[in-house]
Formats: C-alpha cells, structure tokens, sequence
C-alpha cells in the first residue's frame, strides 16, 4: 500500500511538473520615472542657491529611488554635483548653449544597474534643431535630449525624451512641442517613448493638448490606477508659505505602459522646498512577455 501511495505521488509530480513551469511567467519590475527641475546654480537666490541644497537634492533622489530622471536648468557643475553624489546613476545631457559644456543642459540620469544606453541625441527647439540657437519669440535656446535604453532584466528597448519649453514665447513653446513630436517619430518610430519636462504651460494649453492629442502620449497622472498623490500643482517659488502656480511640470508616456502611481513631492526643510519647482514622479507597469 505504501508504495503504491508513492508510485501515485511520483505520477502526480510528473504531470503537474510543466504546468507548473507554464505557470510562472516572467515578472518585470516596475518603473520609476522622474521629472524635476532642479533650479539653476545662481548667487542671488541667496539661502536656496544651489551649494546650500545640492546634497537635499541627492538625498531626495536617494530616497526616492527613481530609475530615470530628467532634469531641467542643470548647468554643468550642477550635472557633476549629482553625479558625484549619485554613483549608481549615469547621465546624458549637452548644454543648450552649445551643445557641450556651456548653459543649462535637460538631462537624463539613469541606473546603471538595470539600463544599458544604447543611443542618444539633442536637438534644439528652432527652425535649424541640429544648430545651436533660439526658435521662434523663444527668450533662451532651448533642447530636447534623448536616450535609448536597454532594460537588462527583459531585454526589451524604450526612449526617454526631455525638455524645458521656454518660458515667455508662446509661439515658441507651440512649435517646440510640435517638434518633439514629429523627432519622436522619426527617432522612436513605434518603440516605447517617455517623454519628461517642464512644459511652461498649463493643462489647458495648446501645447499640452497636442502631446495628449497626438495618438502616441498621455499624461501619466490622468491614467493613475491609485490616486494622485500631492497638491495639484508645481511651479513652487521656493517658499512653502507662498503656495504652489500651475501644474506645468509632466510625466507623459505610451503605450503599453500603464501607470500604478502619480505624485507631486513635497520635500521641504524649514519650510523651503528644494527647488522652486516640485519633482513629478510616475510609478510605471511595463506589461511583460
């Protein structure tokens, strides 16, 4: 009796054996993705300037642990700041007045253990993007930088694009936006596509609308399956006490990512935030095979 009982144990395990293999699909880890302009390094914004902060700044990103990052008014110092401060983080990103080292740079921090860069690029928001130089009633040149990365654990390949849209040009921001798009296109074609930045301009806006309207991005906090965490805004001024502008600061995505969470990060000490804009930061599920 005994060893009929086992002969059936042994039958069982035989037959469950590759079901139970069928039965456990890969598990992709989620990604953490991140906007924040971090404010420019400049003298005259005394007690916030940016030797004062820099290492808040590091230790919010710690903390955080977001796996990609774009930035925005990084000059280069502040780039080799975070990046000192952020050994498990490589970055891409070229000044804008240049394309080197001079003027503010949209970077692109990510974690080197889970990413390998395969591509990049940087054009500029104008009628001549692979010069450097202003577009349109633009006050500033302005950029949009781009990586490519490789997920190490599923293999498979995603965009991540980053930008700072002028603040006074209206036309500027507009056909900035249009751009991005259409060089979106022409570098991503139907891959997977981030696209992070602060946009200068309100949901309400025209540029806004064409990103949401353009069949190929949405905007993260709009398709939240948790709800959004924090105030409604991020355009912060510094001082806690002076509450928040509009919401002008995006995480967009495509498809087939799904968001799971959507926050505006209020870290602040002695009542400032670390910069004069919050830091968005997505929570994405990238649907395995």
């Amino acid at each position: 009796m005994r060893l009929q009982s086992a002969f059936c144990f042994l039958l069982l395990w035989i037959v469950l054996l590759p079901v139970a293999g069928l039965a456990s699909p890969r598990v992709v880890p989620s990604l953490r993705v991140m906007s924040y302009n971090i404010r420019l390094d400049v003298a005259s914004d005394g007690p916030n300037r940016w030797d004062l902060r820099k290492d808040r700044v590091a230790g919010l990103l710690r903390y955080h642990t977001p796996d990609i990052v774009g930035v925005q008014e990084a000059l280069p110092n502040q780039l080799a700041d975070l990046a000192a401060a952020l050994p498990a983080y490589s970055w891409y990103g070229p000044g804008r007045d240049d394309g080197q080292q001079r003027g503010e740079a949209s970077a692109i921090f990510y974690r080197t253990d889970r990413f390998i860069l395969l591509s990049k690029g940087t054009f500029w928001l104008s009628a001549t993007p692979e010069a450097p130089g202003k577009g349109w009633d633009a006050a500033y040149p302005r950029v949009c930088s781009w990586v490519q990365l490789r997920d190490k654990a599923s293999g498979r390949t995603f965009y991540h694009f980053n930008t700072h849209l002028d603040h006074v040009g209206a036309t500027a921001r507009r056909e900035g936006t249009a751009l991005i798009l259409a060089r979106m296109q022409q570098v991503a074609g139907s891959a997977p596509v981030l696209l992070t930045g602060d946009f200068n301009t309100a949901p309400a806006s025209e540029p806004y609308q064409l990103i949401q309207n353009s069949g190929r991005l949405q905007d993260t906090e709009l398709l939240t399956q948790t709800p959004h965490y924090g105030p409604e805004g991020t355009w912060a001024t510094f001082e806690v006490a002076h509450g928040l502008g509009d919401r002008i600061d995006y995480v967009f995505a495509s498809a087939p990512f799904s968001v799971l969470q959507h926050a505006h990060l209020t870290d602040s000490e002695k009542q400032f935030y670390l910069s004069d804009h919050l830091p968005v930061l997505a929570e994405l599920a990238w649907p395995g095979k």
